[in-house]
């Protein structure tokens, strides 16, 4: 991989902007959500169905497991050459919106394609990177993913005089950066793990279907279980947050549209900040579980102010804000974008996170049909509670089974959990597990060991 390492930084950032476009997508919405409500006349239902099929939810669900897929069968470049057509199709439909109708479409186009992005982006990322900057490479991507929101949301303050015009600038914009991002990504090298794996698999003369090895091996079933309970919980409070927190803010705490917006812009750059400066920064050094554990503890203390001390006091509001920012900047994203790309082979590296996000972002859409309907017959309190639950299985799951694979190239790390018989280059990952067999090892989730 000499060819892709060496560039790493430069693919990285250009395949970056897709998560930009995927947290700018669901902001976008969020932002004008109220707008969009009152110009339409939506019912609590369109509200939460607009939430449950659009980038937050069902639509990115779909592309996931379409994307991820198509990823694994056809290779990482064949995203990058369509993705962002299908990109800027939704987000003109939602930009020229008229009806709710045209509206719900833009959404959901808009979904699919952020959804059929985000495992091809991880995964390229991750394979280009080596052992000792592959979470920074992940960083700078996830940072990538927190400054969508810190531009939209700054944005929005700046065109709320606009009113719902101001909503559809916004779309406009996320279209014109897709043209940029496609223009970029189209150019790029093929993963060159993925074609290794594919001459690999040409030689061996093997057409089984990747996921039956996904599905029959233990290692790989308790690794999907694993990362979908620390990064489910978490994302049913973050993308409730990332769609209805504007909503929740002028619903429930009686802030005006500026002011919401003017909250989340605040916790959107502090999430990009603590990204590049803690996650990308110290991910590659730090031990992994400690670091985990301390942005899943802030996550869930932000909850437990927010509910407990209510909207009221601007205190309370600004202590969320913070203690919610940073902890989403080196928290369970990060960590689950790092880690999804880690504990599985090549073969079905992008096609088994394609099916987590699948799953991920499908209960997201459940919640988001139910959140809207807890909020006004419950109360705040109530659904502050269902939040602060959430959490908390997320931080014991990532604490408890932090998976130690800090410093290992992918190879070392496939070696290590599934064998040789996995493995691409398997000198160099029989030379490594030689060496490695006499130090310190501690148990990981899929029964296997790995040092610390």
């Amino acid at each position: 991989m000499s060819d892709g390492k060496s560039s790493s930084l430069k693919s990285t950032v250009t395949v970056s902007i897709t998560n930009f476009l995927d947290s700018g997508s669901i902001v976008a919405g969020a932002s004008g959500l109220t707008l969009w409500t009152k110009a339409l006349g939506l019912s609590s239902f369109e509200v939460g169905l607009l939430g449950a099929l659009s980038a937050n939810a069902f639509g990115s669900a779909i592309g996931a497991l379409i994307g991820g897929r198509l990823s694994d069968k056809y290779g990482r470049k064949v995203i990058y050459t369509y993705d962002m057509l299908v990109y800027m199709v939704g987000t003109i439909l939602v930009a020229l919106s008229q009806n709710f109708v045209m509206l719900l479409a833009g959404f959901l186009i808009t979904g699919i394609a952020v959804g059929a992005g985000v495992p091809a982006s991880w995964t390229y990322i991750s394979e280009t990177s080596e052992g000792n900057n592959r979470a920074k490479n992940i960083g700078i991507s996830q940072f990538a993913w927190s400054l969508g929101p810190a531009i939209i949301f700054v944005g929005g303050v700046l065109l709320a005089p606009m009113g719902l015009m101001g909503n559809r600038i916004l779309f406009a914009f996320l279209t014109l950066v897709a043209f940029i991002a496609w223009r970029l990504q189209s150019k790029l090298e093929e993963s060159q793990e993925w074609v290794d794996q594919k001459a690999q698999e040409k030689r061996e003369g093997k057409k089984e279907h990747p996921y039956k090895d996904l599905f029959s091996n233990m290692v790989s079933v308790k690794s999907l279980l694993f990362l979908i309970g620390v990064y489910m919980f978490w994302n049913l409070v973050a993308g409730a947050m990332g769609f209805f927190m504007p909503y929740v803010y002028e619903t429930a705490g009686g802030l005006s549209n500026m002011q919401a917006n003017l909250l989340q812009a605040v916790l959107w750059i502090l999430t990009a900040a603590a990204t590049y400066f803690g996650f990308a920064k110290y991910g590659d050094r730090a031990n992994h579980r400690i670091f985990f554990f301390v942005g899943a503890a802030m996550a869930l203390t932000s909850w437990v102010v927010l509910t407990f001390a209510g909207m009221k006091s601007s205190a309370s509001l600004w202590t969320f804000v913070a203690l919610w920012g940073i902890s989403a900047g080196i928290g369970a994203q990060a960590w689950y974008a790092l880690w999804a790309t880690e504990l599985f082979p090549t073969k079905f590296r992008a096609g088994s996170q394609g099916i987590m996000f699948f799953v991920v972002r499908a209960s997201a859409g459940v919640w988001s049909i139910i959140f809207p309907t807890i909020l006004q017959t419950l109360g705040f309190q109530t659904a502050g509670i269902f939040m602060i639950a959430l959490l908390a299985v997320s931080l014991i799951v990532g604490t408890v089974w932090a998976p130690h694979t800090r410093g290992k190239s992918l190879d070392e790390i496939t070696m290590e959990r599934y064998g040789k018989a996995y493995v691409l280059d398997t000198h160099k990952a029989a030379k490594h597990q030689g060496t490695t067999s006499q130090t310190k090892v501690d148990s990981v989730p899929n029964g296997s060991t790995n040092r610390a």
